[in-house]
């Protein structure tokens, strides 16, 4: 299946340490049961392992996807129409924006594990936000798919017309 230059698809999962830590948790937790003996221990190693490797799952469970004219970034669904020109952020540039360059109003799906974005305008008037910060892996590929879903969105008219 052939799929269009506006399509993108990326989960943001987390890194493989962070599932060591979670094992690592799961061990500490054993070790404070260890003196109330074996059932608990293993009650213990089981039950924190599981709850930790849950947190570290649904954290790293983010996906940034543009798909039917929309940037879809983990909940927030914003139809290209109403993006300006994306901007690929590299390391520094990224972290400039996160931290001294942001502003309070923008939505932001960071991930500190992932050193690249993507920053794009929000061009809708009625629209407070002054722009959208993406982490991503892939910010060229993200780019382009925005400006794929932006011709594409220009090219059909207004509600597909």
């Amino acid at each position: 299946m052939q799929l269009s230059p506006a399509h993108h698809d990326e989960r943001l999962s987390a890194p493989r340490s962070w599932w060591g830590i979670a094992a690592l948790t799961g061990l500490a937790c054993a070790l404070m049961l260890l003196p109330l003996g074996t059932l608990p221990l293993l009650a213990g190693l089981v039950g924190g392992a599981a709850l930790t490797g849950m947190l570290v799952s649904s954290y790293g469970s983010a996906r940034v996807r543009v798909v039917n004219g929309s940037l879809v970034a983990a909940d927030a669904r914003i139809p290209v129409a109403a993006l300006g020109e994306p901007e690929v952020l590299e390391a520094e540039e990224a972290r400039a924006w996160r931290t001294y360059k942001a502003d309070m109003r923008a939505f932001m799906l960071m991930r500190s594990y992932v050193p690249t974005a993507v920053r794009v305008e929000v061009t809708d008037p009625a629209d407070p936000t002054p722009y959208v910060y993406v982490s991503t892996r892939e910010p060229r590929a993200l780019a382009a798919a925005i400006r794929a879903a932006k011709e594409q969105d220009a090219a059909t008219g207004p509600a597909g017309a």
